[in-house]
C-alpha cells in the first residue's frame, strides 16, 4: 500500500502542475465550453491556474517526505474532495456542465477517499519495520 500511496502522491501532484500550466497558457481556451467567456473568466482561470500549479507543488513535495506525512495527504485530499463538492453545488444551481466536467466531478468526489485510505500506509510500514528491529535485539 506504501508504494501505492506514493506513486498516486506523486501522480496527483504531477497532473496538478501539468493541468494548472495548461490553464495559465491557455486561459479560457483550456476550459471546455468557456472559449467565449470574456477577459474577466479568462483572467480568473489563469489565476486559478496558477493556484492549481500551487496545489501540485504541494503534493509533490509531500511525495518527497520519508515517510509521505498523512497529515498532508488527508488535508490536501480534503482540499480536493471541496472542488468536487462545488461542482455538486454547480450542478445543483445551474444544471448540467459540458460532459468533461462531469468526468472531472467523478474523479474530484472518488479519488479522495482512496487517498484518505491510504494516508498513512507509508507512516504503517515505517512504524512496522521499527517495530520489527526493535522486537529482533
Amino acid at each position: 500500500m506504501a508504494r501505492v500511496l506514493r506513486i498516486l502522491t506523486q501522480l496527483m501532484g504531477w497532473s496538478c502542475v501539468a493541468i494548472g500550466l495548461f490553464h495559465v497558457v491557455l486561459g479560457n481556451a483550456a476550459i471546455p465550453g468557456a472559449g467565449s467567456a470574456g477577459t474577466t473568466v479568462d483572467s480568473w482561470g489563469r489565476f486559478m491556474g496558477a493556484s492549481f500549479v500551487g496545489y501540485g507543488l504541494a503534493w509533490l513535495w509531500a511525495a518527497r517526505q520519508r515517510p509521505i506525512p498523512a497529515r498532508a495527504v488527508r488535508w490536501l485530499a480534503g482540499v480536493f474532495l471541496l472542488g468536487g463538492v462545488g461542482r455538486l453545488l454547480s450542478l445543483a444551481v445551474h444544471g448540467w456542465p459540458q460532459w468533461f466536467q462531469i468526468v472531472l466531478a467523478v474523479i474530484e468526489l472518488g479519488l479522495p477517499p482512496v487517498f484518505f485510505w491510504l494516508a498513512d500506509a507509508e507512516e504503517r510500514t515505517l512504524r512496522s519495520d521499527v517495530e520489527a528491529m526493535s522486537a529482533g535485539r
